[in-house]
């Protein structure tokens, strides 16, 4: 019996969530989040506008790693995507830019040899290291957005 993940396509544009289809990433309005959950271990997640960053960070594993391929996704930099994050999360919000790019920085996913990611058994794990969606709400949480219905 094989399980399936959980997939799931949001849009956060003017103040609001919107449930897309499965990798659907229509024009949208800046500043915008888009999130795209791929079988409860990547989420990519595409903000705009950019800032110091690419406009592109990944929560869980990055495509590059969980499908072993380096042509899967550009190499990642989660220094630069946190200083991107936090000056989209700036735009919303006043704060610590800075207090708010550490924060953010422990959420993203580096790109890693498949080779080091074996669980050993017997290891407790949180839940939030094993589903992306619950890492994706608690992100959410921090950046001062409610959550899509979802992932609730």
């Amino acid at each position: 019996m094989c399980a399936v993940g959980f997939f799931g396509t949001f849009a956060y544009e003017h103040g609001s969530w919107k449930t897309l289809s499965e990798g659907e990433l229509p024009p949208l309005v800046e500043p915008f989040l888009w999130i795209d959950i791929h079988d409860s271990d990547i989420a990519s997640v595409v903000y705009a506008p950019h800032g110091p960053g690419t406009g592109v960070a990944y929560l869980g594993l990055t495509p590059r790693t969980y499908f072993e391929n380096d042509n899967a996704s550009d190499p990642t930099d989660v220094l630069r995507e946190a200083a991107g994050l936090a000056a989209w999360w700036a735009l919303h919000n006043t704060g610590d830019a800075p207090a708010k790019q550490a924060e953010i920085l422990g959420y993203l996913a580096e790109d890693e040899n498949p080779d080091d990611l074996s669980l050993d058994e017997g290891v407790d794990v949180e839940d939030v290291d094993v589903f992306v969606e619950i890492k994706t709400a608690r992100f959410l949480e921090l950046l001062d957005l409610p959550l899509p219905t979802e992932l609730r």
